[in-house]
């Protein structure tokens, strides 16, 4: 459960120590224990990204027909999760774990390499890494980051408690999408045909209901607690059903585990390959792929790495209670810095734009408050590098729980907004409604942001828009028209 800091009226504890005072350990009414327990919650939750980030960029294949080895891209993904969040626990000191984005992996993997090399594809996410980073220093970033109204702050961070929520219940495999050939118009439906007929649902089901059952009852370690339970259960139902992954041989096993089947490893540490670090190149695709395509390719790369981390960053930090009245958390600057950094390290590991992940709300609600979870959290990536069989034990259905769980302590501060003021209570309902929606924080933000220029304008309170917020719209508009852009200027 959520553990709210000190009261206003009530004096931060006293740093016991030189470690406590940096981190602001006792001053955030927090305790070691809770870092520890809030790092470890927020590992086993984005853990999965050591194996699924390979698995999406080792499938694909670039512009001279070359794939990625899946094993070194494992190594990497490590690596660079474990270095990134130390760096954002010991000068952000704030608890945002990071690691290599989903969706912009994605746009890396099947739409800029195949138009160039890896090597060239990855470049252009270390000057988009840079781009970002010379942003932060001009302090455009966060000023960027101040403009947006408060209320529609805390509408992002509800849009992603919800997001959150769908990405748990799909990864667990109880909310599907329904075949075309079902010819209904209905997207998406429960379990395998309306139905919960499989083991691992039945895991998922009975590890969310233990987990919300902990969290009711206020017990310390709730959600790391569902997950290892849930966990422990899955293990002993492979153990006596022999269920399988959801794929076998590359045919679909809809009744099988997602992401790992739940066994006792037979290996359990490797030596790390590390040959992807340094292949990266930033000059080739400018000619070989054309500037304007380049150019869009970074535009989007840029577009969405800005705005998905403004989103995350606001997310935790009201779960936390983090942030200040004007609803930005602390040392905004430095978590923004590192963030840019990271986007540039994912790109020379080859192992595309790592971000700050949402998944760390599951760790401020397990009690972390500072960098110090970090510090836990990155440990443990570094170690996935050597012990990445153990990492590969827990399934989706395990996992998920704690992201349900998560998603709704984060919906609950949908009461701060004003619904009856329509002027931020529309922009806020389709910022909310959009991330789940379309799966993607940027489209939600984007959506909400210029929505809310719009209203204000057709209102004739011009004066009330911050004049950032009209280039941000601006960018938002040509970010959703990139697609007829590409088209009639390509």
């Amino acid at each position: 459960m959520a553990v709210a800091p000190p009261d206003n009226g009530t004096p931060p504890a006293a740093p016991r120590n030189g470690f406590d005072r940096y981190f602001e350990i006792s001053a955030r009414g927090s305790t070691m224990s809770r870092e520890v327990r809030g790092g470890l919650a927020t590992f086993f939750t984005m853990a999965y990204i050591v194996v699924l980030n390979p698995l999406i960029l080792g499938s694909a294949v670039d512009g001279d027909g070359k794939s990625l080895p899946i094993p070194a891209l494992a190594a990497a993904t490590a690596l660079v999760a474990g270095l990134m969040t130390i760096l954002m626990g010991v000068v952000g000191r704030f608890p945002l774990a990071l690691a290599a984005g989903l969706g912009v992996n994605a746009l890396v993997a099947y739409e800029i390499a195949p138009e160039m090399t890896w090597a060239d594809a990855m470049g252009l996410v270390v000057i988009e890494g840079v781009i970002i980073g010379v942003l932060v220093l001009t302090g455009l970033r966060t000023a960027v980051f101040r403009s947006v109204p408060t209320q529609m702050k805390t509408a992002i961070g509800v849009g992603i408690g919800l997001f959150l929520t769908i990405i748990g219940l799909v990864d667990a495999g109880f909310v599907r999408r329904i075949p075309d050939e079902a010819n209904t118009t209905v997207p998406v439906g429960l379990g395998i045909g309306g139905k919960l007929v499989s083991w691992p649902m039945l895991v998922f089901v009975v590890g969310l209901l233990l987990t919300l059952v902990l969290v009711v009852r206020r017990v310390k370690g709730a959600i790391l607690l569902g997950i290892l339970a849930s966990t422990v259960l899955a293990m002993i139902v492979e153990a006596m059903g022999n269920i399988g992954p959801s794929f076998v041989n590359g045919e679909p096993n809809p009744e099988g585990w997602s992401l790992n089947v739940p066994t006792i490893p037979t290996t359990w540490v490797d030596v790390p390959d590390l040959s992807l670090l340094g292949k990266f190149n930033v000059l080739d695709s400018w000619s070989r792929a054309g500037w304007l395509v380049v150019l869009m390719f970074v535009f989007t790369l840029l577009i969405t790495d800005f705005f998905d981390t403004m989103g995350t960053m606001v997310a935790v930090g009201q779960e936390g209670g983090m942030l200040d009245e004007r609803g930005t958390p602390p040392r905004a600057r430095e978590i923004l810095l590192v963030d840019s950094i990271a986007a540039a390290s994912g790109g020379a590991a080859s192992v595309s734009s790592n971000t700050s992940y949402i998944e760390s709300a599951a760790g401020v609600a397990e009690g972390a408050r500072t960098g110090v979870a970090n510090l836990v959290t990155g440990v443990l990536f570094l170690l996935a590098m050597f012990v990445a069989p153990l990492v590969q034990v827990v399934p989706f259905e395990a996992a998920s729980t704690a992201l349900v769980v998560v998603g709704f302590l984060m919906m609950t501060a949908v009461r701060t907004i004003d619904w009856s003021d329509y002027e931020i209570a529309i922009p806020a309902f389709l910022t909310i409604v959009l991330m789940p929606f379309t799966y993607s924080i940027s489209n939600g933000i984007g959506a909400g942001l210029i929505t809310y220029v719009v209203v204000k304008l057709a209102k004739g309170k011009a004066r009330e828009i911050h004049p950032l917020l009209y280039a941000v719209a601006a960018l938002f508009v040509l970010y959703f028209l990139r697609g007829p852009i590409e088209s009639v200027v390509l």
